[in-house]
Parts: C-alpha cells; structure tokens; sequence
C-alpha cells in the first residue's frame, strides 16, 4: 500500500486517503440498517476514542513534523508550528460562529451560527462536515507531504494518520445515523444522510495536499494549521458529548484508548 501510495500524484494519493476515511465514516453510518438503537455506554467511549485519535495525531502527525522542518531556517522552528495552530483553531472557530449547526446533545433550538429554519437533520450534518474539514486537510497534508518526499515525512506514518482518523470516523457515522432513526427517518434515508456527513473529507484532502505541492514552504504551517482545526473539534464538541449524561469514565477510559492506538500506529509506523 505504501508503495502504491508513493508511485500516485500527491493530489491522487491524498484523494485515496481521503476515500478511505470517508469510507468508514459510511461504514458506521450503515450500522443503522441493522439495529434500531446502540448503547449509550458504548456510544461514549467511541466519542472519547475518537477525541484520543485526533489529539494524539494532532501532535505525532502535524505538530512534531512542523517543528521540526522548520528547525534549521531563518525563522524560529516555533513560528511556523505556534501560527499554523492558531490560524487552524481561529478558522474553525470563525466557522463555529457563522455555519448554522447544531451539536449532537442539543435539541435545535440551541443551534449555533447564523440562524435559519433549517431542520435539526441539516443542522446535524452540518456539526459533522464541520467536524470533517480539517481531519481532511489533515491527511491530505500529510499525504500530500509524503508524496512530494517533502521534509521528514514518510508514507507510512501518514498511512497511520489516515488510518486513525478513519477509525474515528466509524463512530461519527454512527452518531449521526442512529439519531435520525431515532426520529423516525427511514433506515436508508439515515444511512445516506449519515454517510453523506463525511464527502468532504475527500474534498479537503485533495485541497491540502495540493496547497503543499504547489507551494511547499507552507508545509510547517499546513500541518499546524490541521493540528489547531482538529484540537479545535476536541475541545469544542467532542470531549464534551462524550462527557454528556452518566458515562464520563467509559468515555474517559475510550479517549485513554484512542490517544494510546494513534500513538502506537504514528511511533511504530512513522
């Protein structure tokens, strides 16, 4: 696979991987054409496993490259890594404030964004895509960097990214699926609604990688830039649903899992 990957465009090979994560983002979402309701215990944990993937990646597979590509340069190898962090997390918060969504604790009269009319399945959806953009960016990025032989990025660990986010990405399908039926949405309908929460990650993985093909200085700052969008959704969202209601230790015990995989995928690859 590493190999394939290597051989394809940059643009190509990030389109793989985003693909893939947006595969499994679908594979969660069709759980709801086999069963009508999913613990809640176990829906915690796998939102507090998915906070554990993205803060460990946040750091292994874009903090730690970004610094240290831009050790050796004119600048300080902080600046890249401190600027891309806060443009990410300011992006996204920018983007928290004006989209209209609505998290997945909250009934739709505690919307956020613009307001609209819109019913609670959009609002939804569109809390998830937002989620999506920069776990996209980020693989694209690291894909892309991979590709390009650019710094001290390898296939393989960007593989580890795409395929921790990918398993993060089972349990977001599924939280978006289950609900609908829930509301009395079809089995379908919510299967393709909850799948459909994940197209753009293919979309912002092309978008990053070809950002650092076309201009390579960007790099450090691309992949802080990522890391600072994904600790973003951490904080802002996952960690709190997670903790939401009575299961706060198995979701704690599923971040402890979450951050330990990714660490062990991104050390032992990378």
């Amino acid at each position: 696979m590493a190999e394939f990957l290597q051989a394809c465009h940059p643009v190509v090979a990030a389109l793989w991987a985003g693909i893939f994560t947006w595969g499994m983002t679908a594979l969660g979402a069709a759980m709801v054409l086999f069963t009508y309701h999913v613990n809640e215990r176990l829906l915690a944990s796998m939102l507090g496993f998915s906070a554990g993937v993205m803060i460990a990646a946040s750091f292994w597979s874009l903090l730690d490259p970004a610094i240290k590509m831009a050790s050796g340069t004119a600048l300080p190898s902080w600046f890249p890594a401190v600027t891309g962090f806060l443009l990410g997390c300011g992006f996204l918060s920018l983007a928290d404030r004006f989209l209209p969504h609505v998290h997945l604790d909250r009934p739709v009269e505690k919307a956020e964004g613009i307001r609209t009319n819109w019913k609670r399945t959009t609002l939804l959806v569109f809390a998830i895509t937002l989620h999506n953009i920069p776990e996209g960016l980020a693989v694209g990025v690291a894909m892309g960097a991979a590709a390009s032989h650019l710094g001290s990025t390898s296939m393989a660990a960007a593989i580890a990214l795409a395929v921790g986010i990918g398993i993060q990405n089972f349990p977001e399908g599924l939280a978006v699926s289950m609900p609908l039926r829930a509301s009395g949405f079809s089995r379908r309908k919510s299967f393709m609604v909850g799948q459909w929460s994940g197209i753009v990650e293919p979309l912002a993985a092309m978008i990053g990688a070809a950002a650092v093909f076309l201009v390579k200085p960007l790099l450090p700052y691309a992949l802080s830039f990522a890391a600072g969008a994904m600790i973003f959704v951490v904080i802002e969202e996952l960690i709190p649903e997670s903790q939401n209601g009575d299961h706060g230790d198995i979701a704690t015990l599923g971040f402890v899992v979450g951050f330990t995989v990714m660490m062990l995928l991104d050390v032992a690859l990378g």
